[in-house]
């Protein structure tokens, strides 16, 4: 799809599939909002089901409602609703915890996986990216140095590292699936058999995929996966995150958080933790109900329509994106940061610039919402359940103006949160 005129993308709107998903999002209007990568909008059936939980659940019934409204059973249920997104089988996700701490859980579990088996127990090496978001590599550093069994951590500074970097040392390879900065998409197929051709296990972070592009966990083989619910499944901030273990690992699965949630009896109350069978293990303590009430309203969306789908108009509104920057942007010394192909883009769009984030404040302050990362890197999100062709012709229309006129202070204080 090329399209060169606004009033070609209106078209495009209008003949969209997925156009009415739209109007299910609580949107300020004249808002172009491109940063559903960090956190998606608010669908508005999470509001009345917030309500709903608050008043009637919690207000009336107290704690009845463990039973009568399902509380008890609602990390396990979210997890298969959210399951055929990420291309998992009935009763391997559940929606619980941090994405850290998820992860925390997962390496655990994969380290004591293969320090367990005798043809794997000598391997040491944990395999990720240097550009790998910050927190991962921080898990992996925190549960090396509590082990201080010999484990070490090994950057790789480019995709193209991984071929030669993995090895029979290879304990764990730990990815991203896409890159938050980059928005580089890896093969998952292609990298999990290579870990397992030499013995090594693959945990996979979808934070920048579920929701956006297709993902297919069983049959990639993966081993591990965990993710969070505010970006792309707009759960909202600091939702619960939720954690892949596939049937296969379900029995091996062990971790040290070992909550009264994960045991095969909380309300024996037994002195002793013993794990509960099948994936409700990964839990851990007491759920945030209300918070997890509201991850059921961003799910119910995707119902409506397929990953396909949402692949498609992904693809569709990024190509215009790098398009209408490289030709109305073109004297501005932008680079473009994510890969120009199909098959290694994620669902957002960075670009490079000396004054990267003053220019995304500029943009802010006319309602055209992105964020900036370190280091000097402007990232722009395309939400295809609400981001709309012409939202993208308009953001870029407000860039070339901020540009072309400098309408930016280069000076300006950076806030807290970039």
């Amino acid at each position: 799809m090329r399209l060169t005129s606004r009033n070609a993308c209106q078209t495009a709107d209008q003949l969209d599939s997925l156009h009415d998903l739209r109007k299910e999002f609580r949107l300020a209007d004249g808002m172009i909002y491109l940063d559903g990568n960090s956190l998606g909008a608010q669908p508005h059936a999470a509001m009345r089901k917030a309500q709903h939980v608050i008043e009637n659940e919690w207000g009336n019934d107290l704690i009845k409602s463990w039973n009568t409204a399902g509380w008890f059973d609602l990390p396990s249920r979210l997890g298969n609703q959210l399951a055929p997104l990420i291309g998992a089988d009935p009763n391997e996700v559940v929606v619980t915890d941090t994405t850290s701490i998820n992860l925390f859980k997962a390496i655990a579990a994969a380290l004591d996986i293969q320090a367990r088996d005798p043809a794997t127990a000598h391997k040491k090496t944990i395999i990720t990216e240097s550009s790998n978001f910050p927190t991962d590599i921080y898990m992996a550093e925190g549960i090396t140095r509590w082990l201080d069994r010999g484990y070490h951590i090994q950057l790789i500074e480019s995709p193209e590292d991984l071929a030669t970097s993995i090895n029979d040392d290879t304990a764990l390879v730990m990815l991203t699936h896409v890159n938050y900065r980059s928005g580089y998409l890896h093969d998952m197929q292609y990298v999990t058999a290579q870990a397992h051709q030499h013995g090594a296990m693959c945990i996979w972070d979808l934070a920048h995929s579920a929701g956006a592009v297709p993902v297919e966990l069983n049959k990639a083989n993966a081993d591990f996966a965990v993710g969070c619910c505010y970006k792309y499944l707009n759960g909202g901030p600091g939702a619960p995150a939720f954690i892949w273990v596939p049937h296969r690992h379900q029995a091996q699965f062990a971790h040290p958080l070992t909550g009264w949630w994960g045991h095969a009896a909380p309300f024996a109350m037994q002195t002793h933790f013993e794990a509960t069978p099948g994936i409700r293990r990964a839990l851990c303590g007491t759920q945030p109900i209300v918070s997890l009430a509201m991850i059921e309203s961003g799910l119910d969306l995707f119902a409506r329509t397929n990953m396909q789908t949402i692949r498609d108009k992904s693809l569709a509104l990024t190509d215009l994106f790098i398009q209408r920057v490289e030709h109305v942007c073109a004297s501005h010394q932008l680079e473009l940061v994510t890969p120009r192909s199909h098959q290694h883009r994620g669902s957002h769009v960075s670009f490079k610039h000396e004054h990267a984030y003053a220019i995304i404040q500029a943009l802010i302050a006319r309602q055209v919402i992105g964020d900036y990362r370190e280091p000097g890197i402007m990232r722009f999100g395309f939400t295809p359940l609400y981001t709309s062709f012409t939202d993208v012709w308009d953001a870029v229309e407000h860039l070339s103006d901020i540009l072309d006129k400098q309408l930016y202070d280069k000076n300006i204080q950076r806030n807290v949160v970039t």
